[in-house]
């Protein structure tokens, strides 16, 4: 990694993620899949959680997860390259009177040499495919070791390759969004609040290469690979039976060849050698 500054698809993301920033709590926090999401990172972050750890969360956002751990006696450093995060983070910190657990820096993943706290943490946390907007993701994960404690754990969650659910749109007719995640080194094009920006998709064979000699994996489930992925909207709402019924079979079967490999996302957990 170098000392160079975002590059032009992180500056628009950034950009993407400010203007959505006043609504995307209100966009996001009533939604059904979207806390199930929620809970189910939830519970393997906190699978690895020692009492009061310290947790370096990259693409933090508004800081829902931020303040879910803090709450429960963890320290957070909150990270983000969108300043319309960062100020809406940091108002929902003061106002859960949460200054003493929670840090907040704007900075990307792809700078952390140049993080103002470097820890080191007990765990480095990433949700929801924020680390799919750099076409570079090897060069994110070799800066974790530095800024892990040995025995310490990195959870992340990424959009892979290939998801079931949006291969089946084939069948509607919606060729693009069926075949975006083919989109190899290129990306595909994303859109948010007028700003166009790429992401790139990772199997979890990219992490796990990239970090084998100095982590060992620990955990890899699917995410939303039989229950449905949130941009089916209405879904939860309009078939609650079959919502409630389909998260029952994910979690039967979120560990298990193929479900892990072919979700909207996967939840990857690694732990650093040496303790």
């Amino acid at each position: 990694m170098n000392n160079a500054g975002p590059t032009m698809n992180e500056q628009a993301a950034a950009t993407a993620f400010s203007k959505q920033a006043p609504l995307f709590d209100t966009l996001y926090s009533s939604d059904s899949i979207i806390q199930y999401k929620r809970m189910r990172v939830r519970e393997c972050v906190i699978k690895s959680l020692g009492p009061e750890s310290h947790i370096l969360e990259l693409n933090a956002g508004t800081g829902d997860d931020a303040i879910f751990f803090a709450q429960r006696g963890h320290t957070v450093h909150a990270t983000d390259i969108s300043a319309g995060m960062q100020s809406l983070l940091e108002e929902k910190v003061i106002k859960n009177d949460l200054q003493n657990y929670i840090t907040h820096e704007l900075v990307s993943y792809t700078n952390l040499e140049n993080l103002f706290e470097r820890g080191p943490y007990d765990m480095i946390f990433s949700n929801f495919a924020g680390l799919n907007c750099t076409n570079d993701l090897p060069a994110v994960l070799r800066s974790f070791d530095s800024l892990l404690k040995p025995g310490g754990f990195a959870t992340l969650v990424i959009l892979p390759k290939f998801c079931l659910w949006e291969f089946l749109l084939f069948f509607k007719g919606k060729f693009k969004t069926a075949f975006r995640r083919f989109s190899g080194d290129k990306g595909a094009k994303a859109h948010i609040e007028g700003e166009y920006f790429r992401c790139w998709y990772y199997n979890s064979s990219v992490i796990r290469e990239q970090l084998k000699d100095s982590f060992d994996m620990v955990g890899l489930e699917g995410l939303c690979t039989i229950a449905p992925p949130s941009y089916l909207q209405g879904f939860a709402q309009k078939y609650p039976k079959t919502f409630q019924w389909l998260i029952k079979k994910e979690n039967k079967w979120k560990d298990k060849w193929p479900w892990k490999a072919i979700g909207d996302y996967y939840i990857i957990t690694l732990k650093k050698k040496g303790n």
